[in-house]
């Protein structure tokens, strides 16, 4: 079986049941055109079933800053603290080189956050 990662947006992260970040008011407009197409494409994998994706999608905020090694996993829904939705690239590129090399959510969406 062949295996296959995306790195994904925040837009399609559920922000409450039903209701996804890029359909709330504070989604910017700029990005919506880009991170619809993404949640596009992560329904369409959902449907396949011959191949073994991951799609991990960042929070809210993904920034640069410093690898801390301490995070979240989550599944759908947007993962927000006190200080609101955030991750580094540093961690997210922990958590995604994590799952490279023990995959732990085949055919599904994870994401990652403080």
């Amino acid at each position: 079986m062949k295996r296959y990662l995306v790195v994904g947006g925040a837009g399609s992260l559920e922000v409450a049941p039903g209701v996804k970040l890029i359909d709330t008011p504070q989604f910017p407009a700029a990005y919506k055109p880009e991170a619809s197409k993404g949640g596009e494409f992560l329904d369409l994998l959902r449907e396949v079933h011959d191949l073994e994706w991951t799609f991990l999608s960042p929070s809210a905020l993904f920034v640069a800053g410093e690898r801390t090694g301490k995070f979240r996993l989550g599944g759908n829904e947007l993962l927000t603290n006190e200080k609101g939705s955030r991750i580094s690239f540093e961690d997210y590129a922990i958590a995604l080189v994590d799952e490279l090399e023990s995959p732990a959510h085949v055919r599904q969406r994870f994401a990652v956050g403080y």
